[in-house]
């Protein structure tokens, strides 16, 4: 099990505040760590992730605004719906999990862990560190450890530094075994639910699961303790009444765990970045950024992007991704590009398939594969002409 790393090495963390600017950074949160697994090679989104940089800000002073996200009625929606489950010390959540979900649980100790000493302006640390405390004495089987714990903050290593989730979430403890919960909007209709949103909800529970079995790991408990089954509490139907199911979220925590690996850590990314680089949006006395839009983009075209179609529904800057990457073959998504073998640009596809060009070593493979669909194509035509 990889080990949570302590922190960002000082030369480190001001090298990402100087490539934010100076404002708070975006944190991340299991939606940003999950888009983050999916293109793993993309150096663009995981340094401005990790710096902290507001990218749909960011987008949209570049003049290519994001075009995805809740509205503030969905959100608004969503906030009270969980307002309403986590009422009362959780009650119609317990509920739930008694009544649905057949789990005994005759008595709940429930923790909510937002805040710890009650101040608005608390450390990621300071979270962290009661959180863990509480989970580790649930997991220590202690006698008056709890049984619900409410937004606990969770850490993750991504990309070799350590970042904290700020979740939506409860975790469930019963008889020494952690659940996580999930409380969602989305409305289960006649007991199926939308596909996509039940499959962006289990990889976001994954990345608890992980957190947590990570967590559990570094102080000696066995990591399996946290279920691989999580619990999706949505609306019923038309009405708010809340129903809850279990998702196996196994093959969504096998491609965390792959991608995660695969990513390169963000010290070799800033290596290879310009030192002066920054994606600063200080603005002046008339809240206007003080720097010309064109610098911004420049300062973007300093990290190589891995722009595929699939970016379009995670990820804030796709569409100036997208303009950047015409032409190239990587716009034609993964697989495509993965089965030209590396090829950059889709006119030198073209070329090769018509033999205009010289295939280089590296590419006669692809080239000769690139002719045989060329006169498979030809004679497909002329016979339907």
């Amino acid at each position: 099990m990889t080990s949570i790393s302590m922190g960002t090495s000082r030369s480190t963390a001001e090298r990402l505040a100087a490539i934010r600017g100076g404002v708070q950074p975006k944190r991340h949160n299991a939606r940003t760590i999950a888009a983050l697994t999916r293109n793993p090679g993309c150096a663009r989104r995981a340094v401005l992730d990790t710096a902290g940089v507001d990218k749909q800000r960011l987008a949209a002073y570049v003049d290519f605004p994001a075009r995805f996200g809740q509205s503030g009625f969905a959100i608004a929606r969503g906030n009270a719906f969980e307002a309403q489950v986590l009422a009362s010390g959780a009650a119609e959540l317990v509920k739930l999990l008694r009544e649905r979900l057949g789990l005994p649980i005759p008595e709940v100790a429930y923790d909510d862990l937002a805040t710890v000493t009650g101040r608005e302006k608390e450390t990621p640390e300071v979270r962290y560190a009661r959180s863990r405390a509480l989970l580790l004495r649930a997991a220590a089987g202690e006698d008056d450890a709890g049984t619900l714990f409410d937004h606990p903050l969770l850490a993750l290593e991504v990309a070799g530094q350590r970042v904290y989730l700020e979740p939506d979430l409860i975790a469930f403890q019963h008889a020494g075994r952690f659940h996580v919960v999930e409380i969602k909007s989305f409305a289960v209709l006649d007991g199926q639910a939308d596909p996509g949103k039940v499959s962006a909800a289990a990889i976001q529970s994954a990345v608890y699961v992980l957190a947590m079995r990570q967590m559990l790991a570094e102080a000696g408990h066995d990591p399996e303790i946290v279920a691989h089954d999580v619990v999706l509490v949505c609306p019923r139907d038309f009405s708010n009444s809340p129903t809850a199911v279990l998702v196996d979220v196994r093959k969504q925590l096998a491609v965390l765990r792959r991608q995660l690996g695969r990513m390169t850590r963000v010290e070799a990314m800033l290596a290879a970045l310009p030192a002066n680089l920054s994606f600063d949006l200080a603005p002046d006395a008339d809240g206007v950024p003080t720097r010309a839009p064109e610098a911004l983009v420049d300062a973007l075209h300093a990290i190589d992007a891995r722009y595929a179609p699939d970016c379009m529904s995670v990820c804030e800057l796709a569409y100036f991704c997208r303009a950047e990457a015409r032409g190239c073959t990587a716009a034609l998504g993964t697989a495509a590009r993965e089965e030209l073998g590396g090829i950059e640009r889709v006119e030198t596809v073209l070329g090769l398939a018509r033999g205009e060009l010289v295939p280089a070593e590296e590419q006669e493979e692809a080239a000769a594969l690139l002719r045989n669909a060329a006169r498979l194509r030809a004679e497909v035509l002329a016979a339907a002409g």
